[in-house]
């Protein structure tokens, strides 16, 4: 039986790369995609859709560029598309602001309205088989411990805006379940491929490399704070893997999965290996994290080093994020998440060749 698919976010790293391994695992059984992408996404995405039908084959499958908005209720520019896009059996939401220091209201109007406009619409198709909804484990806010994948709203406060609408999102997709079979992804912070190192932008761990490359004239580099929270960190290529698994496998419907590292390190430990990889040398001393946080609110220095304030957050939050669930899915499958010291080299190595690729660099505020 062939298949229609259906995207936001592309042509964004995580739906790029989803969009790759569908044609891997599924090509023969897709007959259309269709990449809802911004007016000013349009042309990136028509080279992207080139690249993949050289690369991955994907020549036999028709890819449609549909311009819209998600912030729109109407969501399509073109009013006909509605009636045209009306047999979807499978849609990924990956559209959102990814951004630690994004201002609620901006955050509200993609994240949490964006997300609503797209589970309006889906109510009016006939033939969904899934709805999978890219979350974040960080839904879980500021909570401590063990962080269950059937857990939500825990009267939980936040770290950040980015944390917080992500969280009022996922409320209204849960809410959707009742009425059509979704599949709700929870992603750790997501780095490059475990083989390549490939990533399209330096955030998450690779902001410590940036601060690393900044201050390698020094010649001692100390710890930030005690770093007793877990590094949770995972390449790109577990989540696109599981995600096409779990989004076929009729275990998915109606659940919520975490994809994060069953077994992080410890942050003060990344850190260590992370310098160790990149500088050849390890950290003495430590600075106060409350210290290290008053210098970032200067945005100067933020700019300099590379490192967004809001990110020392995630090294003080000691969540454990339990995966029995998705570990439990994925049992009959081969997909299996390599541990952090296994794709250590890979990932300095890609950022080392790559450090001055501003296209790769993050804003930061």
């Amino acid at each position: 039986m062939m298949n229609t698919y259906f995207f936001t976010g592309f042509p964004g790293f995580i739906a790029r790369e989803l969009v790759r391994e569908m044609i891997r695992q599924k090509g023969k059984e897709i007959n259309s995609i269709y990449l809802l992408v911004m007016d000013s996404q349009a042309n990136a995405a028509e080279e992207e859709v080139a690249r993949i039908k050289e690369m991955e084959c994907g020549n036999e499958i028709a890819f449609h560029i549909v311009k819209g908005d998600i912030t729109s209720p109407s969501l399509f520019t073109d009013p006909a598309a509605i009636s045209r896009i009306r047999e979807v059996d499978y849609v990924f939401h990956l559209a959102a602001i990814y951004d630690l220091a994004v201002p609620y209201r901006k955050a509200y109007e993609v994240n949490v309205k964006g997300t609503k406009h797209i589970n309006d619409w889906l109510l009016t198709l006939p033939n969904l088989k899934r709805y999978v909804y890219f979350s974040t484990a960080y839904v879980s806010g500021k909570r401590e411990g063990i962080i269950y994948e059937t857990e939500l709203d825990e009267g939980q406060k936040f770290k950040n805006d980015y944390e917080k609408t992500k969280f009022e999102a996922e409320i209204l997709v849960e809410d959707m379940k009742d009425h059509i079979p979704v599949t709700i992804i929870r992603p750790g912070i997501v780095r490059g491929h475990s083989n390549s190192g490939a990533t399209i932008k330096f955030d998450g761990p690779y902001f410590i490399l940036n601060m690393f490359d900044r201050l390698s004239f020094l010649p001692v580099i100390p710890y930030l704070g005690a770093g007793k929270a877990d590094g949770n960190f995972v390449p790109v290529d577990y989540v696109i893997q599981a995600t096409a698994y779990l989004s076929h496998a009729d275990c998915g419907a109606g659940k919520t999965y975490h994809l994060t590292d069953p077994a992080p390190l410890p942050m003060r430990e990344v850190y260590r290996l992370l310098m160790l990889e990149y500088l050849g040398k390890q950290p003495v001393g430590m600075i106060p994290l409350q210290s290290a946080t008053y210098l970032l609110n200067f945005r100067k220095l933020r700019q300099w080093v590379g490192v967004e304030k809001q990110a020392l957050a995630y090294l003080t939050c000691r969540a454990t994020y339990d995966t029995a669930q998705v570990q439990a899915d994925l049992k009959d499958s081969d997909i299996v998440i390599p541990s952090f010291t296994d794709t250590l080299r890979s990932m300095v190595s890609y950022y080392r060749d790559h450090k001055e690729d501003k296209n790769k660099r993050v804003l930061i505020h």
